[in-house]
């Protein structure tokens, strides 16, 4: 790779990179860019962990925990402790668990762009990576759990959308990849058109030249350092990794780093006799979404709520005893005071200084907090739920939703990117991951992040034509 000189380089395989590079290949199959894509990580899975039949919760809880795939950045960030860095081709998205809801309207107010402005590109990432409400379709327990939570005052239960393709083959069969992955756009990028890919390939360094993007610093696993060159950078590294980059390679922007945001989420465990439940019992994945008048989200989750497709294929014990984890998400204001800065004084192995993190909840959000774990003990009582694990707030980083420290703008001052996720003042140097998000919606992220990375995606391809 370093002997050529590329239209367009995306540094991470994530959500956000994996979409841009698909957009990218199947917008561009006969114009002859030339596209490539590095990954600080290794070839871990070939697919999501969850489609892989030897992979039980046990081994999959080990795999994520474990070095070399994730790094557990909270040890050094006493303010963030439950952070954890990802590397690998596929990023988060090869054990995330497909939750896949917009945003709503409402919470597009502070943004340079509207929903409607997003929603084409919403359709268009809902259709490519196969979202549907239809995951848990006749189940009893869901049907059950749903009009209690509506009958108990939450109107608006509902399905969780979830990025999963439940299309049979032929004869009913279902197929091996049900479960979306970033590995899916890869493939369906490859089916467009060529493109380099290199793993264990870390960027330490954007490279401009008169003030425009040239290309990228890069140091491989052998401890060697190249350069790959670049008209057109795309940083989708995630929300510490991306900023981590920038501040290394001393591009201006009064706000990279600044305004680090994440969904404080309060969890719980609960159970229910398993009795009031017909024979058939199938599984639970529900959603009560946020509202103007409810700035969180919480989600009913069990009793197997990733591997539920495989009861219609298995005989399982039926326990007296069926347990759910219920899990809330909130919102946070965003302040400058939270942020990711450089620490001079500690380097990792490649040379690059280490990440240190300033972040707390303000007054404002412990009162959300509160009205989350106030919304979740009103839904236990509404579905007969009982607790035997009590509604607890997780600590910062655990949630994997962080964003906002590349967060777009029209103000330089208090953003790093433009309503296209352009770095303010650097043709040619782009974000497209979590970190561009200015506030996170009381939802998961990833749906979000992927429709605004094909939409700088596009923008990019319209510049390029028009030079």
């Amino acid at each position: 790779m370093a002997q050529t000189d590329y239209d367009v380089l995306i540094v991470g395989s994530g959500a956000g990179g994996g979409a841009a590079l698909w957009r990218l290949c199947e917008q561009s199959k006969k114009n002859g860019l030339r596209i490539g894509m590095i990954e600080a990580g290794d070839l871990l899975l070939p697919t999501h962990a969850h489609n892989l039949p030897t992979f039980d919760q046990t081994r999959f809880d080990r795999y994520i925990e474990s070095p070399p795939y994730a790094e557990p950045a909270g040890r050094l960030w006493p303010d963030y402790p439950g952070a954890r860095i990802f590397r690998g081709l596929g990023g988060r998205t090869l054990h995330w668990y497909l939750m896949s809801p917009r945003f709503r309207p409402e919470e597009f107010i502070n943004w340079p762009i509207s929903y409607q402005e997003l929603l084409p590109y919403y359709l268009t990432a809902e259709q490519i990576m196969n979202v549907t409400g239809e995951y848990t379709e006749g189940s009893a327990l869901q049907e059950t759990l749903l009009h209690r939570l509506r009958f108990g005052g939450f109107s608006d239960a509902t399905s969780i959308p979830l990025a999963a393709d439940l299309n049979v083959t032929r004869y009913g069969q279902v197929h091996s990849n049900v479960f979306f992955s970033s590995i899916i756009f890869l493939a369906y990028a490859l089916n467009s058109r060529p493109f380099d890919l290199a793993v264990n390939t870390r960027a330490v360094q954007v490279l401009t030249e008169n003030g425009r993007a040239a290309g990228v610093k890069v140091v491989t696993s052998d401890n060697q350092t190249w350069t790959i060159k670049a008209k057109t950078v795309i940083l989708s590294a995630s929300t510490f990794e991306t900023p981590r980059i920038l501040l290394n390679s001393q591009i201006p922007g009064a706000a990279i780093g600044r305004y680090l945001v994440n969904h404080p989420s309060v969890l719980a465990y609960s159970k229910i006799n398993r009795n009031q439940f017909p024979e058939v019992l199938g599984n639970a994945a529900i959603m009560v979404p946020s509202s103007p008048d409810r700035n969180h989200t919480f989600f009913i989750l069990g009793t197997d709520p990733v591997n539920y497709w495989w009861y219609h294929y298995e005989e399982r014990k039926l326990l007296n005893e069926l347990r759910f984890r219920m899990l809330g998400l909130t919102t946070i204001e965003p302040r400058s005071d939270n942020y990711v800065s450089l620490d001079p004084s500690k380097q990792d192995p490649y040379g690059m200084p280490l990440l240190k993190v300033q972040f707390s909840y303000s007054s404002q959000d412990q009162a959300k907090i509160r009205e989350l774990t106030d919304t979740i003990y009103a839904a236990a009582k509404a579905t007969g739920l009982e607790f035997y694990e009590n509604p607890c707030l997780l600590p910062p980083g655990l949630d994997n939703h962080e964003a906002g420290t590349c967060r777009m703008g029209d103000d330089p001052a208090t953003s790093a990117t433009n309503r296209y996720g352009q770095i303010h003042g650097v043709p040619g140097l782009y974000v497209a991951d979590n970190s561009v998000l200015p506030l996170t919606g009381a939802a998961n992220p990833t749906l979000t992040t992927v429709a605004l990375a094909i939409r700088t995606a596009d923008y990019i391809l319209e510049h390029m034509e028009g030079r």
